[in-house]
């Protein structure tokens, strides 16, 4: 099991990374962040994406889905934002974000690292 820096700094080392959080949905603050910079406030964006991440699990209520959330892909003209909400009992109510640069990464295998990379995150 990681702890919180370490897994920060192993979203960090995926290909293309350009900043990573970890982030509690319930109050939109980041308890971590790496990278960043040129543009990417890391606890702006754990707050608005916290919004995101609380309209979809209000949607999938409102429309009776019986499903988790497994991620959230944003896409933009140049890069990736990758929301992974965490499922362990310690790390309920979280989520790691990951900014990528598109040209930079690989999506399929940024979300195979995240989703391990969360699996392994001990809160």
């Amino acid at each position: 099991m990681a702890n919180t820096e370490t897994s920060l700094k192993e979203a960090a080392q995926i290909e293309g990374a350009i900043g990573a959080a970890l982030v509690d949905y319930t109050s939109g603050m980041a308890l971590g962040t790496i990278g960043g910079g040129n543009g990417l406030d890391l606890n702006v964006a754990a707050a608005g994406n916290t919004d995101v991440v609380r309209a979809k699990v209000r949607t999938m209520e409102m429309l009776g889905l019986n499903e988790e959330i497994e991620d959230i892909l944003i896409t933009l003209g140049s890069q990736y934002h990758l929301i992974r909400l965490l499922k362990s009992r310690s790390a309920n109510g979280l989520f790691l974000y990951l900014a990528l640069d598109k040209n930079r990464s690989n999506l399929a295998m940024a979300r195979h690292q995240l989703k391990r990379i969360g699996d392994d995150l001990e809160v």
